[in-house]
Order: C-alpha cells, then structure tokens, then sequence
C-alpha cells in the first residue's frame, strides 16, 4: 500500500483498535498464477511476542488449501467518504477519497487440533455477540451438532510480520481547509461522513 509519511501510523495500540473495531477483512493469497480472496472476520491477539490474526473459512473454500504455509495479506477497512473540490472554496483543487485502512502481512498457518479451533469459533462468536442483551451461545446447540459444524470449517492463526496504517484525512491541507471539510461532512447524512468528520477532527491538534 502506498503510505506518503503525513498519512502514516505508527501508533501500534491505535492499528489494533482498528482492527477490532473493523473486523470483517478480506483475506489475499496466491492461488496457482492467480490471486484469490475471502471475506471474514477476523480476531487479533495481542502476545507477548508477537501479534496474531484469527479466522476460519469453511472447508470447501479452496482457498485455505493453497493458503497454507504462504505469506497472505489481509486488509481491514474502515470509513471511506468522497471529498468534493468545491468545499475548499479554491481554486486549482482536485477531488479525492478519504479512508482509513490497514494492511496485515503474515504466513498462514492452519489449525488442526479440534479443541483450539473450537477455542477460536467460541471466541469469534463471544466477541460478534458482545453487544446483545443476551448474547447467543454455541451452548445453544447439540454436541453433535458442533462436531459437524467443526468439520465443516478450517481454522488458521496468521502471526503478522508486517503492518501497514494509512488515516487519509486531509493531514496534507490547511487547517482551514480541514475545518471547512468537517463543515461539509458533517451536513451529510451518511455515517461514513460523520465518521470521517470526526477523525479529520483529531488532526487539528496536530
């Protein structure tokens, strides 16, 4: 990803909110002569060595079958919004696309005892059902029933090598210009506006 210095993080702790707060990545690997990618949520776990993402396709996604053992790239996306040239009220302005997005690199690694990818799927589902008055719980269902859930799905762990963070939020204009794109942001009726209005925002102290 192409990262100019003023739109990079480095801020760790900040990336790994991100993440958590953007789970559903997409996940790219290499597939014969052709790249291939899937869609999923994903857990980051944050050891005292290392850092690692959490994830499970199911079992007849050809992907993890050639994933294995090979550096992937996994991408979390957060809030995108166009930005409009007339709201600098300038001249010789351009339009452009404010985002957030970070880039994790790591070799996949497939998960074969039972009771860990278990561990993971309970994990994945506590977490995605945190925010229900009653959370649901795999408890709910038979034994059985989870056996063959299990064998209908492939866990992996990716220990990230690298990471990549790019806030795109206006850093490379005046604080005016910023101002004035908060402004017009936040008449929007999207979330996606008023997301991004709120993080140009924390660039003005900067």
């Amino acid at each position: 990803m192409y990262v100019p210095p003023s739109f990079a993080v480095s801020d760790e702790d900040a990336v790994f909110d991100f993440v958590r707060q953007n789970p559903f990545a997409t996940l790219v690997s290499s597939q014969g002569t052709e790249l291939t990618a899937s869609h999923i949520p994903f857990l980051i776990e944050r050891q005292s060595d290392q850092t690692v993402l959490l994830g499970h396709v199911a079992r007849a996604n050809p992907q993890w079958k050639a994933a294995a053992g090979q550096a992937v790239l996994t991408i979390f996306q957060g809030p995108h919004v166009y930005i409009s040239p007339a709201w600098y009220e300038s001249d010789n302005v351009v339009p452009t696309w404010n985002y957030q997005a970070v880039h994790a690199y790591g070799t996949l690694e497939l998960i074969d005892n039972r009771e860990h990818l278990l561990e993971v799927l309970v994990r994945s589902i506590e977490t995605f059902e945190s925010y229900r008055d009653l959370p649901w719980s795999l408890d709910a269902n038979d034994p059985e029933f989870v056996d063959e859930l299990l064998k209908g799905i492939v866990g992996f762990r990716i220990p990230i090598d690298r990471l990549q963070a790019k806030w795109k939020l206006q850093q490379n204009h005046s604080e005016e210009r910023r101002r004035k794109v908060i402004t017009a942001l936040d008449k929007q009726a999207d979330e996606n506006s008023r997301m991004i209005a709120a993080q140009i925002k924390t660039t003005l102290d900067k």
